[in-house]
């Protein structure tokens, strides 16, 4: 690819060679020519980098890790990569809706962050029971309170960040070994720069390899990552301090 890149996805893949193929095709059916995909293998023990590699699309990028680093310094290493003015999220397992990245980018005309919500793969082309609504987009300190709480769902995959917002999102915290989507949901929500999108941008499929817990955690691993949050909310504001006097 020469020239610049408009949007760029991001995915990070591990052990997923019995999806990977799908997705990759719903995401780059759904981009331009200019754009491009990340894909970052964690060291997997299948063939999942030589499926990406096979795919043979000029968009593709694949990088092949040396050590495993888990998800979240996955995902962070695939941003830090992207070259494009809109950055968005994907997961190795789902499948995008057509038509999302021209809805996303729209909205990160408006706002630095956008958020969209997820329709379960196999059933109808409505939102999960759990959803955003685009009212509560303005709704700041609700928001980060329901990140904070649980009960506001946030989905990396369904993520997208302007170019501009990345110096905040950018480097994910070292003391983050969970909830990347939870992490740029408060940053964009501290700021004041976040879009709900009512409408589900992609099918989410669920399956017993899924990183997202289905089901209720102990109590010590809930207040460990509660813990975990208020240190991301308040590196979050400590960036976006910096960034008020670098632009002052």
């Amino acid at each position: 690819m020469s020239g610049q890149v408009r949007a760029s996805v991001c995915m990070a893949a591990y052990n997923g060679s019995r999806w990977i193929g799908e997705q990759i095709e719903s995401i780059l059916a759904d981009l331009g020519p200019e754009d491009e995909l990340v894909v970052v293998d964690d060291k997997s023990t299948d063939n999942t980098a030589d499926v990406v590699a096979a795919i043979g699309d000029p968009r593709i990028r694949l990088v092949r890790s040396e050590i495993n680093e888990r998800y979240v310094r996955t995902f962070g290493k695939a941003a830090a990569l992207a070259r494009g003015q809109y950055i968005f999220l994907a997961d190795q397992d789902d499948i995008w809706v057509p038509g999302r990245t021209a809805k996303m980018i729209d909205a990160l005309g408006k706002t630095a962050m956008v958020a969209g919500n997820v329709a379960l793969f196999g059933g109808p082309a409505e939102n999960a029971p759990w959803s955003l609504r685009a009212r509560d987009s303005n709704r700041r300190l609700a928001n980060i309170v329901g990140v904070m709480v649980g009960y506001r769902p946030y989905y990396g995959c369904a993520m997208g960040f302007r170019r501009d917002f990345a110096d905040v999102v950018l480097p994910m915290p070292r003391f983050l070994y969970e909830s990347h989507d939870l992490w740029m949901a408060l940053a964009g929500n501290l700021a004041g720069e976040m879009t709900h999108l009512g409408e589900p941008v992609l099918y989410r499929r669920l399956h017993e390899d899924n990183e997202t817990p289905r089901h209720w955690r102990r109590l010590d691993r809930i207040l460990k990552a509660r813990w975990m949050l208020l240190r991301a909310l308040v590196t979050a504001g400590f960036r976006l301090r910096q960034r008020s006097r670098r632009a002052a």
